[in-house]
């Protein structure tokens, strides 16, 4: 479920093909995000879930497995 809205997000910030985005997928590796599209994808899942990402924890986020667990963590 949190993957799910993850990955919309995603397709909708980053225009990226839905079918292209996995748990493994690096961030901006693999869906080429930048430093600026990474920051308002952060933003966008912190008022999606309503949570509030420390600047350590988004340090650490490098696939979108990592953002899931993050967000799992702060529910």
């Amino acid at each position: 479920m949190i993957f799910e809205k993850i990955k919309g997000l995603i397709v909708e910030e980053l225009k990226i093909p839905a079918e292209k985005i996995t748990p493994e997928s690096r961030i901006s590796e693999d869906l080429g995000a930048d430093s600026i599209d990474a920051v308002e994808l952060i933003m966008k899942v912190e008022e999606e879930f309503d949570i509030q990402i420390s600047d350590e924890a988004a340090q650490g986020i490098r696939t979108v497995g990592d953002l899931v667990k993050v967000i799992e963590s702060l529910q």
